[in-house]
């Protein structure tokens, strides 16, 4: 058979570019470390791959946001760590103005460290992340979530929204608390109503007024409605609505025996004392109570001055300040432990994630790493056909009839 000039360098020009093709790829093996690069290596261990690249990409997605959520609620922590001490500062500041041995002018000291409080709690309300959005405005994270008003009390402008970012294919960690959950929704200490006095000789307070029966309360001719408490001689209480034009009676007069339980509407209330006749006060429906309001009913107590004070109703509404008080720390300490769980809740999952990438390294590698001894010996007989291909060529382009004759 004849070959043409043009076929012979075709041919040994084809057979070289493969057997180059060859050791380039066995050099792409070595210099990668790997012994799958494309499909065309291994089919099935291609796709296995694919798999466990995934699941580390995901991980490593979680990752970020473990990050992220774990420095947010470690923030929250932090901030509410730092309102139970100035919480319990305020608190003592209170207990030590209850002393029948201050002055007005003590009594105006004292007002203006809890107004320094006030606006060390402000800051703390209105605290920023890292990225300077607040923390504790829900959704609205651009807006201040607290604005102090000049009477001292304090308005709310953020929403109610929990941020949430996923850490684990089926787990959601919030990574802030909406301000009023945390500032403003603070249970009364007194259950349901907060107690207005209008007179108050005897010193009688609301020991508990909470509704027992929602579905009576609910019937009630006028919900929500205050309540009036009138005692009058000898010791007949009778309790009023609030409906107009004309007050109905809830619990018709009656003898009142300290300690008793009075029950109407679905509401049952138990007062502290002894009431003189002519004592007279309103139940306002309020089973929540602001921390700021509580900080300004303080401040409202101390700047009222001594005289105020120290009458029966000074330390009546002093009690139920102190009492409120404890609610208000027993709540921020509430708030702080879930941040406390969801850090634990970060913990548990990182290392998860960290046992999970181990294993998932481990079986990409034993998919997908080289040997290299095998792999080094592949090269090396690639390369030596490549030289013999290209000798072989030399020497046969190199042969002439001339030679022989």
């Amino acid at each position: 058979m004849r070959v043409s000039t043009a076929q012979f360098y075709f041919q040994n020009g084809l057979q070289m570019s493969n057997k180059q093709s060859a050791v380039s790829e066995q050099s792409g093996y070595i210099s990668s470390g790997k012994r799958v690069l494309t499909a065309k290596d291994d089919a099935v261990s291609f796709g296995a791959l694919t798999g466990y690249k995934e699941e580390l990409a995901s991980i490593d997605r979680y990752k970020r946001n473990i990050t992220q959520a774990e420095s947010r609620n470690g923030l929250q922590d932090t901030l509410l760590g730092s309102s139970t001490e100035l919480l319990n500062q305020v608190r003592d500041l209170m207990l030590q103005a209850n002393n029948g041995a201050r002055s007005d002018e003590d009594l105006t000291s004292i007002s203006q460290q809890i107004k320094q409080g006030l606006a060390e709690m402000l800051d703390i309300a209105n605290a920023k992340d890292e990225t300077g959005t607040y923390i504790f405005s829900g959704y609205k994270v651009e807006t201040k979530p607290f604005s102090l008003a000049p009477d001292n009390s304090v308005n709310y402008s953020g929403d109610r929204g929990v941020r949430e970012l996923q850490i684990a294919k089926n787990i959601l960690v919030p990574i802030n608390q909406s301000g009023d959950k945390v500032f403003e929704k603070v249970a009364n200490a007194s259950g349901d109503f907060t107690a207005n006095y209008n007179t108050n000789t005897s010193g009688v307070s609301i020991d508990s007024a909470k509704i027992t029966d929602r579905g009576q309360y609910n019937l009630a001719a006028n919900n929500p409605q205050d309540y009036n408490f009138s005692f009058t001689a000898p010791d007949l209480l009778t309790v009023t609505d609030s409906a107009l034009p004309t007050a109905n009676i809830v619990y018709p007069t009656a003898p009142y025996v300290a300690g008793q339980t009075i029950a109407f509407d679905g509401v049952e209330v138990k007062l502290n004392g002894n009431p003189l006749p002519g004592d007279n006060f309103d139940l306002t429906p309020e089973s929540e109570i602001s921390l700021f309001d509580t900080i300004k009913n303080a401040i409202d107590w101390l700047d009222a001055g001594t005289t105020a004070a120290s009458t029966e109703q000074g330390q009546v509404d002093f009690s139920a300040i102190l009492n409120q008080f404890n609610n208000v720390l027993d709540h921020i300490s509430t708030q702080r432990a879930e941040a406390g769980i969801n850090l634990q809740q970060i913990e548990r999952q990182k290392n998860i994630h960290l046992d999970t990438e181990l294993y998932l390294h481990e079986g990409r590698s034993r998919i997908e790493d080289l040997d290299f001894a095998q792999a080094i010996s592949g090269f090396e007989q690639s390369k030596m056909a490549l030289q013999a291909a290209q000798q072989t060529f030399t020497q046969i382009q190199g042969m002439n009839l001339f030679n022989y004759i």
